[in-house]
């Protein structure tokens, strides 16, 4: 934003809203990097990140259920670094793409971590959301 520029009376509430439900937001591409090279393509995702958790605070979602996302969505950014710390070429892939390429109809990538078939359920039903986001959004461009 340029000097002098004025922020929308919107896009503060927005801010403010998002801050207030994901606190650490801007913590998350650190605390997924593997090397320091990683922080970047991290933000980058959480850049792709941020218009969806501002449209599911738009829902008027239980606090339960948005926490849920949230958390769904630290995991999912975690499984892509990951992802691209294990295949290097995967850091010349457009970030989007590498998104549309471990997200489909059915959910995410299977967690490396996880500790249960709910834990996948509920973290699949979040890629799921996000996977529609991310497409109608394409589709409206395309």
């Amino acid at each position: 934003m340029g000097k002098g520029a004025v922020k929308e009376p919107g896009a503060i509430v927005a801010e403010q809203a998002l801050a207030a439900y994901c606190p650490d937001l801007a913590d998350w591409p650190a605390s997924w990097r593997i090397e320091e090279r990683d922080v970047a393509p991290g933000q980058q995702i959480l850049e792709c990140f941020k218009p969806f958790l501002l449209h599911l605070l738009s829902l008027g979602l239980s606090k339960k259920t948005l926490h849920k996302h949230r958390d769904n969505l630290w995991l999912l950014g975690g499984e892509i670094i990951g992802e691209i710390s294990n295949t290097p070429k995967l850091r010349k892939r457009p970030i989007e793409a590498l998104l549309f390429s471990v997200l489909d109809e059915e959910g995410g990538p299977l967690l490396s971590h996880h500790e249960s078939e709910q834990e996948q359920r509920a973290f699949d039903s979040t890629c799921r959301k996000f996977f529609r986001f991310l497409h109608r959004g394409k589709d409206q461009v395309a």
